[in-house]
């Protein structure tokens, strides 16, 4: 279990502010999802933490500074699910989960049966247990979404970071692999940081809501608090209805402009 604390953090792309000084604290086994328009600076986050892009401000776990420690180190802390994943097409579905397990295998050393076994359980978990010796070219671009999150499970880091991680998904492996990252959560205290454009899926399996903007974060809460009609009008644009379902999940519906 491991808390994630980000102060004053910001991403600047030659002139342009991606991020300016965001700042989050997310509690073990908590859910934070990172909603807001396109361009808002939820990837630049995630990146960040991930070490994939420059930043200023303090990034911590459990009160550890991250910041310029060796990337397997990093990986043992912190598994990344990014938005345009790039996969060979000549490895097997399970060469590639396996992928997952790198920062505990030591140099020149192989993997051993609990590495393997971590990864069938995943593959097993996700509905992907059949897919197991299938190389990456033949399988479609959903399946291989889920695999790139098979491999970040596998990782069994305590932080996980989910951008954009099923998009590319039906609505039954939606709910299977969003499912299966609220369980892990729920019962090893998993931390996890989403961005999301899909606002009723974000509402539903999240703790909390961080709504972003130009950089900014504009509005912080629950779903209730955060996904009213007058906030998504104002920031992305949009007219929709709000709909409270009996057991709390909030449900967000365009509407039709008339012409």
């Amino acid at each position: 279990m491991s808390r994630l604390d980000i102060r004053g953090l910001s991403v600047q792309f030659g002139r342009r502010t991606a991020v300016d000084s965001f700042g989050a604290a997310v509690a073990p086994g908590e859910w934070l999802c990172l909603i807001g328009p396109n361009g808002a600076g939820k990837s630049s986050i995630l990146r960040s933490v991930v070490g994939l892009v420059e930043s200023s401000g303090d990034i911590e776990v459990n009160g550890r500074s991250i910041r310029g420690i060796p990337n397997r180190d990093r990986a043992r802390l912190v598994a990344y699910v990014p938005q345009s994943p790039v996969l060979p097409d000549d490895m097997t579905a399970f060469e590639y989960v396996l992928l997952g397990r790198n920062p505990f295998v030591g140099t020149f050393r192989s993997e051993t049966r609990h590495d393997r076994n971590v990864v069938n359980d995943v593959l097993e978990q996700l509905g992907l247990a059949g897919f197991r010796d299938r190389y990456l070219a033949a399988m479609s671009g959903g399946e291989r979404q889920r695999l790139v999150i098979a491999r970040a499970l596998a990782q069994e880091a305590p932080v996980l970071l989910l951008d954009e991680p099923t998009t590319a998904l039906d609505i039954g492996h939606q709910q299977q692999a969003l499912d299966l990252v609220d369980n892990l959560r729920r019962k090893h205290g998993l931390t996890v940081v989403s961005a999301m454009h899909d606002l009723t899926l974000a509402g539903l399996y999240s703790d909390r809501l961080a709504l972003m903007h130009e950089g900014h974060l504009v509005a912080q809460g629950t779903a209730a608090e955060v996904l009213r009609p007058e906030t998504l009008a104002e920031f992305y644009n949009v007219s929709v209805q709000v709909h409270h379902a009996a057991d709390g999940t909030v449900i967000v519906v365009p509407v039709r402009q008339s012409s």
